[in-house]
């Protein structure tokens, strides 16, 4: 595994979004009272009841289990030394009995080893960041940690400890950071490393501990406490009880990151980013000082009952001024994470999005297939829902005189509720099958959209990338099997072809009685079905291609399905029945449409400049090992840097002008060479659908 520093984008955090087909009761989330025993002998249980694997907690699971908890701690072979494994090894075999008998003990002492190791080791580094280090001598770091074997002694350790630090030095001072600068970040960032570790609970080291084992099943599965169900269910439903600020660790303190618009604190316009929180109390009683405290227990205490008051006591980011606040929670709207919409006039000279062509095209982006399960339940009229804000966004584009064409753009989105996916296909298809489930017992279901109210009929375009997963695939199968649009972008998507459930953690045997009787003891996202295109196809490994593929970085990554541990294989059932062919795509209209594509892209500097830049990518990417000498690492930086202001210099002038890059981000479709082909790609999809209508006299 690379070490974070060059691993640059985290795989997990997509996966991290999945395909929840159960409600769930909240109220039942409330502590831990039955212990962390009870909890792993109930969730090995149900891995072997439910899982869609239908495989034993056994000792093979055990070895893995072994290798990942282990990997997990460690992924960069920087705390534990081969004694240690070798003294560990002796249970690789008997994890599974000790789970099922409820003893998590191997978890707890496993942690301890490296709760230790770090202290040691942390406290080194700090000791080398203010030694002399020459970087004009020729070494190098390994940064692939799969290439390296457990250091065999503690100074092989402490070796490569030298080298991470000297590497960490030089990577802040290549960055125009002076080296007392440097020394002092480096020292809060091992400050904060070792008293975050230090704050781990043992409920949170089983939380880790369980998640290592549903994940020697699948890489979707995982256990959560009852305070990460929360937090799930906060995305699912975008929306919390709360001020409205999010929060970061820094050095010991709680530090306001950002104001969420809307919400509380921004409406009380005196907590600023920056500002340092110290103490939190409620509407009555003694405050409790905050510092040093974990960000998580932070967090409950700043959240609470919509209408009730928490006090903050905080210290100002531009003085040593201490004041209080006093704020009454509110509903608090997570807007940035929801569905948006706009139109693009092709032709208009005052357009953010001018392409020169009179066409208006509605631009959706759909970040998440997100939804309050709970209001559902309960019967809000307003509960959150992806199938209700495209709706909406939909009748917007028919206010405002309708719109030739509509783009779809689902880059990034990894996923959410597959009932919204199901939806949210259905504005777009009169009736039909949307997407077959195989169950546990192999037994295959169809899901239909039996609404035949099309909210949309015009020319299609949808938008994926490596990124865009589960809930988006089905969403890009079904306009692609259906023959109802067009898929542009990567050359295929990420290859999630699994379905989760979220269950609270119970005996598999008592589940009728379970909201009656089960005290909480967390839940269990488990891979339990897998989902297939109506056309028979798996989306697991292989994705969903596009019809038009564009040049993109990405798209040479190592993202996907296929390279995660422990991926289920593709593989295919029979074809859906009485799906209809919509007939607005064809292998003649797509092949134009490529034509014409390449021909732009090859007539385009800045798709000319991104394929020399996908050429210089793929010669680093499997690059091992970073030089620790100056000029050598000075200078490929300098190449790289003078490469991106060579090929982009707006880009690169982004890049160092956050301001303007971050209001960049919150746009909805951005101008750009990329988003612009995007947009000829609707033009000319259009344009060619008017003039077969034309010619069939409809």
């Amino acid at each position: 595994m690379k070490s974070p520093t060059f691993r640059r984008i985290a795989v997990l955090s997509l996966i991290g979004v999945c395909l929840i087909v159960t409600t769930i009761a909240a109220q039942q989330f409330n502590g831990n009272a039955g212990g962390d025993s009870k909890t792993a002998r109930l969730v090995c249980k149900m891995i072997e009841r439910y899982h869609i694997g239908q495989s034993q907690v056994n000792d093979e699971i055990s070895s893995r289990l072994f290798d990942r908890f282990i990997k997990d701690l460690d992924p960069n072979k920087l705390y534990f030394i081969e004694s240690d494994i070798k003294k560990l090894n002796v249970l690789r075999k008997t994890l599974d009995d000790k789970l099922k008998n409820g003893d998590v003990q191997f978890a707890q002492d496993v942690f301890a080893m490296y709760l230790n190791a770090m202290v040691k080791q942390t406290a080194y580094a700090q000791k080398l960041i203010d030694q002399k280090h020459d970087f004009t001598v020729d070494e190098e770091m390994t940064t692939d940690a799969d290439d390296l074997p457990w250091a065999k002694t503690q100074d092989e350790l402490n070796e490569r400890w030298r080298k991470r630090v000297k590497y960490e030095l030089l990577d802040l001072k290549l960055e125009e950071e002076d080296l007392e600068k440097a020394h002092e970040k480096l020292h809060r960032r091992y400050r904060t490393i070792s008293s975050n570790l230090r704050l781990t609970d043992k409920h949170e080291i089983t939380e880790m501990y369980l998640t290592a084992l549903a994940r020697c099943f699948d890489p979707h599965s995982s256990y959560m406490s009852p305070r990460t169900l929360e937090d799930f269910q906060i995305n699912m439903r975008l929306s919390l009880d709360g001020i409205g600020a999010q929060l970061r660790y820094d050095d010991g303190y709680t530090v306001v990151a950002e104001i969420v618009p809307g919400g509380a604190a921004d409406s009380d316009g005196r907590l600023e980013p920056g500002d340092k929180i110290v103490a939190v109390g409620q509407e009555t009683g003694d405050f409790v000082d905050i510092v040093e405290m974990k960000l998580k227990d932070v967090v409950q205490l700043i959240r609470g009952k919509r209408g009730t008051t928490v006090r903050l006591k905080v210290k100002k980011a531009d003085s040593d001024e201490q004041e209080t606040y006093a704020m009454v929670r509110q509903k608090i709207e997570l807007k940035q994470s929801e569905v948006k919409g706009e139109i693009i006039n092709g032709s208009n000279a005052d357009s953010k999005q001018r392409i020169g062509r009179d066409v208006k095209i509605g631009v959706i982006k759909i970040p998440s297939f997100y939804r309050d399960f709970e209001g559902a339940q309960r019967g809000a009229k307003d509960f959150k829902s992806t199938e209700k804000d495209v709706r909406k966004v939909l009748a917007d584009f028919e206010s405002q005189g309708g719109v030739d064409a509509v783009v779809i753009d689902l880059r990034n989105n990894g996923g959410g509720a597959l009932s919204e996916a199901i939806g949210v296909s259905g504005l777009f298809i009169k009736k039909g099958p949307v997407v077959q489930v195989k169950e546990l017992d192999g037994t295959i279901r169809s899901h239909q959209d039996d609404n035949p109210d099309l909210v949309y009929e015009g020319p299609l375009v949808v938008i994926c990338n490596r990124l865009s997963a589960s809930a988006s695939e089905i969403f890009a199968g079904v306009i692609k099997d259906y023959h109802r649009g067009i898929i542009v972008g990567d050359t295929t998507t990420h290859g999630k072809g699994t379905v989760q459930n979220v269950m609270p953690v119970s005996d598999p045997s008592i589940r009728l009685r379970l909201f009656r009787t089960q005290a909480d003891l967390g839940a269990l996202k488990l891979t339990i079905q897998q989902f297939y295109r109506v056309n028979g196809d798996s989306t697991q490994n292989r994705g969903v291609r596009s019809d038009v593929v564009l040049p993109s970085r990405i798209d040479h990554m190592d993202l996907g399905e296929s390279f995660l541990d422990n991926a289920l294989a593709f593989d295919r059932i029979p074809d859906a029945a009485n799906v209809y062919n919509v007939a607005m795509t064809s292998g003649p209209v797509i092949n134009r449409l490529k034509q014409e594509s390449e021909k732009r892209i090859a007539a385009n500097e800045d798709f000319k400049k991104v394929q020399k830049q996908i050429d210089r990518y793929v010669k680093r990417k499997n690059r091992k090992s970073v030089s620790l000498n100056e000029k050598v690492l000075g200078a490929q930086r300098k190449l790289e840097e003078d490469e991106l202001e060579a090929l982009f210099p707006e880009q690169a002038r982004k890049n160092k002008d956050k301001d303007k890059k971050k209001k960049e981000e919150k746009e909805i479709f951005p101008k750009g060479y990329y988003n612009d082909e995007i947009l000829h790609i609707t033009a000319d999809y259009a344009a060619l659908l008017k003039q077969a209508k034309v010619v069939q006299g409809r």
